[in-house]
């Protein structure tokens, strides 16, 4: 069977009288895509860490056997936990050979006709709807929760996954959710609106409490895998998100600096002996943060964040800045700190084992640095008034 939008040369999807209709109807289609904290393996989802980091390893026929995945140990890998902040996006008529994105937050627009969008950074989501061979379509982008977008969340890759999402939905699917990843993770980059990986992509269409070991080149024996593909376990069920939340709180440092410096800096420092060495530590330590997890081991999760973060100081001095003061409250409270992404957005993890740690440091904070409010999501988002319906 020849699926439909292989049969011209060009797909053209106009949405303008769909649209229009589900408009007057009050049911206009969308997506919630939701965030991310990373924590240890942070940066390994980088194509150029996923590669440098990576050797074959010896894959048991049956993975599911061993719950610790200790095969895995040494690879590359991130730590997703989906929470409750992120990116409403929703489809709006457009006129009929025009497609347009539009941001509230950042009160930025931009329309072009269908075929006539420049591979330029000011168009980078408007080239993923182009991608798709929509027209009569603006997708209108929204924080869920005001006060987000740029508090090392991941908000620019959770942006374009959504985007990439909801295109994909509006054309009838026809990629996979690994392929979309790749995609979202390629214009992003390629583009230059930041350095990116897979990480935040990822944690956008699968979500949970997930550990993702990264196969850059695919899974082997499975030629129809390639980049953006990892092996996905679950490292805590929804019923125990509680006792995670009561460990940890993100607070707003009021400083932000450039994620492309700090980034730049880590994959700098692959090239160089000593920095290559450094970066090797990494994915151990954040198979220890997984195990911890996945344990509710909460004193190893400690530690393994305390260990990455200096690892990653070491590197680059640059990513605590805003942070040293909020890690310094957090120690001397039996609890660490660890800002979040590059430490660009401002948003800093603060992890305690023991609950009334993290009460006294809230009050400690309390009126010198904004709490950013989180809940744990099971899902990486939600689809909004899908199937679209006709009258």
């Amino acid at each position: 069977m020849q699926l439909p939008f292989l049969k011209e040369k060009k797909m053209q999807l106009q949405l303008y009288d769909l649209l229009m209709e589900a408009k007057e109807n009050k049911c206009l289609p969308g997506v919630m895509a939701y965030n991310r904290i990373d924590g240890p393996g942070s940066s390994l989802d980088l194509s150029e860490f996923q590669q440098a980091l990576w050797t074959l390893p010896g894959i048991p026929q049956n993975i599911q056997e061993d719950p610790s995945v200790e095969w895995t140990k040494f690879l590359p890998r991130t730590i997703g936990i989906t929470i409750d902040t992120g990116t409403k996006i929703e489809a709006h008529p457009l006129k009929s050979d025009l497609i347009g994105v539009k941001s509230i937050e950042y009160g930025s627009e931009v329309i072009s006709k269908r075929g006539e969008v420049l591979p330029i950074k000011e168009n980078w989501l408007l080239k993923i709807i182009e991608i798709f061979g929509l027209s009569g379509v603006m997708f209108v982008l929204q924080n869920i929760r005001a006060g987000t977008h740029s508090a090392g969340l991941g908000g620019s890759a959770t942006a374009a996954t959504g985007v990439c999402i909801l295109a994909n939905e509006l054309a009838g699917r026809p990629f996979s959710g690994i392929q979309l990843i790749s995609l979202a993770s390629r214009i992003e980059q390629s583009m230059g609106v930041s350095i990116t990986g897979t990480q935040e992509q990822s944690n956008t269409m699968f979500g949970g409490v997930t550990d993702y070991v990264w196969f850059p080149w695919g899974i082997p024996g499975k030629p129809e895998t390639g980049y953006g593909e990892s092996m996905r376990f679950e490292l805590l069920a929804p019923k125990h998100y509680k006792e995670l939340e009561k460990r940890m709180a993100i607070f707003h440092s009021g400083i932000e600096h450039s994620s492309s410096d700090v980034n730049s800096v880590w994959r700098n420092a692959l090239s160089t002996s000593q920095g290559y060495k450094l970066h090797m530590l990494k994915p151990g330590i954040a198979y220890q943060f997984r195990e911890g997890l996945r344990l509710q081991d909460w004193e190893r999760v400690r530690e393994s964040i305390h260990k990455y973060r200096e690892v990653r100081t070491e590197i680059c001095p640059e990513y605590m800045n805003g942070a040293r003061e909020i890690l310094g409250h957090a120690e001397a409270n039996e609890s660490t700190a660890f800002p979040l992404g590059a430490g660009a957005g401002g948003g800093i993890l603060v992890f305690s084992p023991k609950p009334k740690s993290l009460l006294k440091l809230r009050n400690i904070f309390h009126g010198v640095y904004r709490e950013i409010p989180i809940k744990i999501k099971d899902k990486g988002h939600q689809l909004i008034n899908f199937p679209i319906k006709r009258r």
